[in-house]
């Protein structure tokens, strides 16, 4: 009968269940106490074994009996059993405590400051030399440091570093936003790439409006790049005609060298043949680089590091 009367006490007058984040949000402080009286059958022991006054111990069973509803021991003195739905719900709650556990144990060994995790975000662009070259030199000093790192373009990052996803990311153009701090760190020059067969090719340096009526190959629109070079084809009096759009720079490399079209792009990590590369001399031809992360978010020990080694590369961030 005490059964049918808790379990009633926890209708609503429609007849529906409480919430069960709400009841999730009630019972969790006492979902310990619960598993150590369980494990001792005994509330004196269990309360020294945690080291609380055996009052608040018993006070807060009887709470979690009456929010819950349901008996979840059986009472003889000092010394409780198990009922069966008490066995069914210690089941779950040693399940959810062991990976309350984990979860603890994880978060621990992301901050720790000598193995802990940075989650590092950088354009594809950065990851055939450029950021390998840094995590080297990094872990110079910090060997044993661990690195998530996510190659993407730039506004996507900005969204993942937004949503908690990454401690830093190294983007281009350099974000001006109210929620983000975004450090300036070196700039790059920006070539015009034609197939090596062009009527360019014999060139060294080209001024951009020289390559007004050519096709374009670009990166899709939302990445820097494109919206870079968008821009740099306005100010050199023309709006640019792209036949094909690409994810990643050394695609847009195979794409001209199959004579399909001109590039702007950064310098490749190794010459690729088929191409010919040409200096920009007007209008000034260059993307900056930058360090951002999510502005009042506190530093884990080991990002802490990371972001101050960042910086301290400013003027020094790409390979010669």
């Amino acid at each position: 009968m005490a059964h049918q009367q808790r379990s009633q006490a926890r209708l609503s007058p429609s007849g529906d269940t409480e919430d069960t984040a709400d009841m999730a949000r009630r019972l969790a402080p006492r979902l310990a106490y619960f598993a150590g009286v369980a494990r001792t059958e005994h509330v004196t022991r269990a309360a020294q074994e945690m080291n609380v006054p055996q009052s608040t111990l018993s006070r807060a069973m009887v709470r979690l009996e009456q929010d819950l509803g349901v008996d979840l021991f059986a009472r003889r003195g000092r010394t409780v059993s198990l009922t069966p739905a008490g066995r069914t719900f210690l089941a779950s709650v040693e399940r959810a405590l062991a990976e309350v556990g984990r979860a603890a144990d994880e978060v621990r060994a992301d901050a720790d400051p000598a193995t802990g995790k940075v989650a590092f975000g950088f354009l594809h662009t950065m990851g055939a030399e450029t950021v390998p070259g840094l995590i080297h030199a990094f872990r110079a000093d910090h060997p044993r440091v661990r690195f998530s790192l996510v190659q993407n373009y730039g506004e996507a990052m900005i969204e993942r570093l937004r949503a908690g996803e990454l401690d830093l990311c190294l983007t281009s153009p350099v974000p001006d936003a109210p929620d983000l701090v975004a450090r300036r760190l070196d700039e790059q020059k920006l070539r015009l790439v034609v197939p090596a067969d062009h009527r360019l090719a014999g060139r060294r340096r080209v001024r951009l409006a020289e390559a007004a009526d050519e096709t374009f190959v670009t990166l899709e629109p939302g990445y820097g790049l494109r919206r870079i070079t968008d821009d740099l084809c306005k100010e050199a009096g023309f709006r640019p005609r792209v036949a094909f759009e690409g994810e990643e720079a050394e695609t847009l490399r195979g794409l001209v060298a199959a004579g399909l079209g001109v590039a702007l792009l950064p310098p490749p990590a190794v010459a690729r043949p088929g191409v010919v590369e040409l200096t920009v001399t007007a209008p000034r031809a260059a993307r900056e680089i930058g360090v951002a992360w999510l502005d009042g978010h506190p530093d884990t020990p080991p990002v802490a590091a990371f972001k101050k080694f960042l910086l301290s590369r400013r003027g020094n961030l790409l390979p010669t």
